[in-house]
């Protein structure tokens, strides 16, 4: 069983996840229409290049803006929700053991009291996400199942890895259950909201070259909007 979850079942879900990812950014840039958004990004793309690093790179900066600052608690969490879904996976020392003995190559690692700090994160963080769309009205009322689903896929390999790490009860099922629920983060990240993976990128910086060419220098040179 593990031989067939870290092999044949891994090859398929990183098939899923790139092929996935290119498709849907892909399809966003597609489904750009200058009539529609109003803004000709070709004929004043430094403009736009400009305005959409500027974006990116506020939304990625901890407290960087009006809206993260508005929300100090909600955006620590989400912050270190997220460098914990990102980096622990990455950089853990058995992920790449078993990256280096299937596929030939491996990545710098972090220690493992800091993987577990950061696993430990991640779960903390989940949970305050979820008892916040949970007692928040506004965010209750655009919140369903499959928002609560999302999180656990997006926590489980954590929770099962945590779980296995310490060795817990029984080791080896533990250990397969954790490589079947981060293959199904994977394959899920395409296919659900799990997608933001890429499209924040995408429409932050479509955001950004919007207000970079109708508002970042553009204003009075001729623009018909």
């Amino acid at each position: 069983m593990y031989q067939f979850v870290t092999g044949p079942l891994a090859w398929f879900a990183f098939a899923v996840f790139f092929i996935g990812i290119i498709v849907r950014t892909v399809w966003y840039i597609r489904g750009l229409n200058w009539q529609m958004d109003r803004v000709a990004y070709r004929p004043h793309m430094r403009y736009g290049i400009r305005g959409a690093v500027r974006s990116i790179g506020y939304w990625l900066m901890p407290y960087g803006t009006h809206s993260w600052r508005n929300n100090p608690f909600f955006t620590l969490l989400v912050f270190l929700l997220h460098i914990g879904l990102l980096l622990t996976p990455l950089f853990l020392l058995g992920h790449n053991v078993l990256l280096q003995e299937r596929w030939g190559f491996s990545l710098p690692t972090i220690s493992e009291s800091a993987a577990d700090l950061l696993t430990i994160l991640v779960i903390v963080s989940a949970v305050f996400l979820v008892l916040r769309r949970i007692a928040l009205t506004e965010v209750r009322i655009i919140t369903d199942v499959k928002d609560y689903l999302m999180i656990a896929v997006a926590v489980a390999p954590f929770v099962t890895g945590l779980i296995a790490h310490y060795q817990i009860g029984n080791y080896q099922f533990w250990l397969i259950l954790h490589i079947l629920c981060g293959e199904l983060f994977l394959i899920a990240i395409p296919l659900t909201k799990l997608s933001h993976f890429i499209l924040f990128f995408m429409s932050r910086a479509q955001l950004g070259m919007d207000y970079g060419i109708k508002r970042g220098g553009m204003k009075g040179k001729g623009l018909a909007w």
